[in-house]
């Protein structure tokens, strides 16, 4: 007779919470939500297929508008105050893993970092910025009346193209993110597995 001893399961800590994830979720959708809508203004192909045009832009406004609200609710929440503590704040060891990642090394000890790694620091950061600008320059596009054309037409330009590069980065994130499945699981369920934690994110003190 054959006695099959399975194996322990894997130890699990909490590395987010109710309010980071449900942040991450609504922005993540408001965002998808701004990309899918501008690609239907902008690309002829979709604005083809989808039409009524006008509903489009009202959809695209609304959503960006409310783009920062996840955020600012999310400062309710101790947790979510921590963890921007975390991304705002650069080490040394930050310019150690962004050393590393330029050089392409994947040396687990040439890319030491804490809860967040430098690569989700600067992310966070440039995206942060990225909406700001986007919805300045959107509500100057969308205020036509308020403003002269000379500001309208360079808020137009702007807007335009950080688009488009906003659109690249975030594709970056993606593929990085389906590279990565025990990440994904983390912001799904708020735990992730203490292996994955000791090496990806070794100075992180749960």
């Amino acid at each position: 007779m054959n006695l099959r001893v399975d194996a322990p399961p894997q130890a699990r800590i909490r590395r987010f919470g109710r309010s980071q994830k449900w942040v991450h979720r609504t922005t993540a959708a408001l965002m998808g939500v701004c990309v899918a809508t501008a690609a239907c203004l902008y690309v002829p192909q979709f604005a083809e297929l989808v039409g009524r045009r006008e509903l489009v832009v009202r959809v695209h406004e609304w959503a960006g508008l409310a783009l920062p609200v996840p955020a600012l609710l999310g400062l309710a929440s101790r947790a979510f105050r921590a963890d921007l503590g975390f991304l705002n704040r650069f080490g040394p060891h930050d310019r150690v893993w962004l050393r590393a990642a330029l050089r392409r090394d994947r040396r687990r000890t040439s890319r030491p970092a804490g809860k967040f790694n430098a690569g989700q620091k600067v992310y966070a950061s440039w995206i942060a910025g990225a909406t700001l600008v986007m919805l300045g320059t959107g509500l100057l596009m969308w205020f036509t009346h308020l403003t002269p054309i000379q500001w309208r037409t360079s808020a137009t330009f702007v807007h335009d193209w950080l688009a488009l590069t906003i659109g690249i980065v975030l594709a970056g994130h993606i593929g990085m993110a389906l590279a990565d499945p025990e990440a994904r699981r983390g912001l799904r369920t708020g735990s992730v597995s203490r292996e994955w934690a000791e090496r990806e994110h070794p100075l992180w003190r749960p």
